[in-house]
């Protein structure tokens, strides 16, 4: 066995929000894809669960945007696809998962 197969895998993050660097604030979704499969944590943060579509809404825009600056697809286009593929999965999930609560 390599020195290299002992060292522990790096996780890439991404960088904290700046505003919340300034302001503070609290964590409310990560999601990590490893091997190909999602991993989530997160923290319920709303006393009603409908403030999440509004973060899923929200999240999905910024996706848009990123895409219409950085690859072929446009903004509205993106968010068609988003939406289409979204509403399959919620219909017939391919992967359920699991949930647990840890802390």
């Amino acid at each position: 066995m390599s020195t290299m197969d002992s060292e522990k895998p790096i996780f890439d993050a991404l960088v904290i929000p700046p505003t919340a660097l300034e302001q503070g604030g609290v964590e409310v979704l990560r999601a990590a894809i490893v091997d190909g499969g999602l991993h989530v944590s997160l923290r319920r943060a709303f006393d009603d669960p409908e403030a999440w579509g509004m973060l899923i809404a929200d999240v999905a825009r910024h996706v848009a945007r990123i895409y219409a600056t950085e690859s072929k697809f446009r903004e509205e286009e993106t968010l068609e696809r988003i939406r289409a593929l979204f509403n399959a999965e919620m219909d017939s999930p391919t992967d359920p998962g699991a949930t647990s609560a840890i802390s």
